[in-house]
């Protein structure tokens, strides 16, 4: 059965469009035992996403970022975000988009993208769908510092680690952000392995 032949929409109740879409629907879900249930659930529409881990197979290093991020902030994280290069695609495909954020955060114009997967990182609230890169970068692809846009508030520091220090800051604390995590998770089994 379809997911559309489950769920019947009463109401959809904008509540911001200030940064991004804020909404409040209830909605009837027929449940498994064959019930219907009243529901209510507020959705926060931002867009879709791309995230990229460039590696170095011969060096066994990562290019990671470090900023500043609010919300973080606001939940008790008193320090700047380490992340991988991520980016809205603003209406652009993920690679065109993946491959701009490269070039504007880290500095570097990458050869091959590769796509690994999709996900949803909040799908309880949130409906951002990331597309998940990785590519092999070298020195000589360097075209600038990176350092993000400043007009969109962006003062992105990058880093270079080897795989195994960035390994040993997910299981100490020093990133704590899921696509990264995710990113080098999958590096550490299919890259570097």
């Amino acid at each position: 059965m379809s997911i559309a032949n489950r769920i019947r929409v009463q109401s959809v109740r904008l509540l911001s469009d200030n940064w991004y879409t804020l909404k409040s629907t209830t909605f009837e879900w027929l449940r498994s035992n064959g019930q219907w249930q009243t529901q209510h659930r507020e959705t926060y529409d931002r867009g879709n996403g791309a995230a990229l881990l460039p590696y170095n197979r011969a060096r066994r290093t990562v290019i990671l970022t470090k900023q500043f991020r609010y919300p973080a902030y606001v939940s008790g994280h008193d320090d700047l975000l380490i992340e991988a290069a991520a980016g809205l695609l603003d209406d652009e495909t993920p690679e065109k988009r993946i491959r701009a954020e490269a070039e504007e955060e880290i500095g570097y114009r990458l050869h091959r993208v590769e796509k690994v997967f999709e996900a949803f990182m909040s799908p309880g609230s949130v409906t951002e769908k990331l597309h998940f890169f990785v590519a092999e970068y070298d020195p000589g692809m360097r075209i600038s510092d990176g350092g993000g846009n400043p007009s969109e508030g962006e003062d992105i520091e990058v880093l270079e680690p080897s795989i195994d220090e960035a390994l040993a800051m997910i299981a100490d604390g020093r990133i704590v952000d899921a696509k990264t995590i995710i990113l080098l998770q999958y590096a550490a089994l299919h890259v570097f392995k």
